[in-house]
């Protein structure tokens, strides 16, 4: 598979240079389990192209006899994509799903009008005890699909193509760039790969989606002579034609970092908890849904659930300004 090159920054051209129109830290959330550095939502950004919620799961060393158990929740009008680099996820959901979540594969999981589902570590890696490390993320649904049908997609990691070129490593997980194409089908516009940089090498990363950001895992990252540390989120200026340079810090590690955006959402969206709504009325609907236990039960987890957080809601429609639960 082949990409077309960008052209590298010009000395002295302003647009060329200022290629970075936010830059998010993400701040630290204690789970229990491990801890976890969410970028969005935040004060500065509320969503890239679809994404409303970009999670980094660890690293994280579970003992033996420890891992993950994330009882059963709902979620409404959105999809969420689990994927991971190391480690295993046990997910099963009220559709009936029942599988293990391995690192670069895709799990694609629609809302839709209701799901409800739950993320253990499965009892034999208890017993032996793992590594976890992965990102979460959640898509916002266009307003024509909020209400559709649940769904769940899984592609193997052997399903996403590969290109390998001049150092650079990328993986589609969805939608199309460096001349591939990922094959899961999403709801709207939406960009995701996985890259990874030799020392010295460079990706060219177009501008033909509306919105895109770029999320740094591991190893450094240059863009226009700025150099940038794991665990920042960028985004990227629409309409710019960026080169991102893995940075050679003598240790011969490559860098990697996650290309991800799509077309905008109709409008911001309401978040609450674990729901995401066009809707202010529609949250309070799933909310009294759940307190009434009108979900789907989850097929072999039935016995435990997450109950809703106490206290009046306060639920907000944000561009700067969001309610964390």
């Amino acid at each position: 598979m082949s990409w077309s090159p960008c052209p590298d920054p010009v000395p002295g051209d302003v647009q060329s240079v200022d290629a970075i129109e936010t830059l998010i830290v993400p701040r630290a959330v204690d789970l229990g389990e491990m801890e976890v550095r969410r970028a969005l939502p935040s004060d500065k950004r509320q969503m890239v192209g679809p994404f409303i919620f970009f999670d980094q799961m660890g690293p994280a060393e579970f003992l033996t006899d420890q891992g993950i158990d994330v009882r059963p929740h709902p979620h409404i009008n959105l999809a969420t994509l689990t994927y991971l680099f190391e480690g295993q996820i046990h997910h099963r959901d009220s559709l009936g799903t029942d599988l293990a979540i391995e690192p670069g594969a895709v799990n694609w999981m629609k809302a839709g009008k209701g799901i409800v589902h739950s993320e253990r570590t499965a009892p034999e890696r208890k017993a032996s005890g793992q590594r976890l490390f992965g990102l979460q993320t959640w898509m916002a649904l266009p307003e024509n699909e909020e209400e559709s049908a649940p769904d769940f997609m899984h592609h193997g990691k052997t399903d996403l193509p590969t290109v390998e070129a001049e150092g650079l490593t990328a993986r589609l997980i969805a939608g199309s760039t460096f001349g591939a194409a990922s094959p899961l089908k999403t709801a709207s516009d939406t960009l995701y790969a996985d890259v990874t940089l030799a020392p010295g090498a460079k990706a060219p990363i177009a501008a033909n989606t509306e919105e895109r950001a770029l999320y740094t895992i591991r190893g450094k990252i240059d863009i226009a002579g700025d150099t940038f540390e794991p665990g920042q989120l960028l985004v990227l200026r629409p309409g710019d034609e960026v080169s991102v340079k893995g940075v050679d810090d003598g240790t011969g590690d490559h860098a990697r970092f996650m290309l991800f955006g799509g077309a905008p959402m109709e409008g911001p969206r309401y978040i609450w908890w674990n729901f995401v709504s066009s809707r202010r009325e529609r949250i309070e609907q799933a909310r009294e849904e759940w307190r009434r236990g009108r979900f789907e039960t989850v097929p072999g987890d039935e016995e435990e659930f997450i109950p809703l957080p106490e206290g009046k809601p306060k639920i907000m429609r944000a561009q700067g300004g969001v309610y964390y639960p």
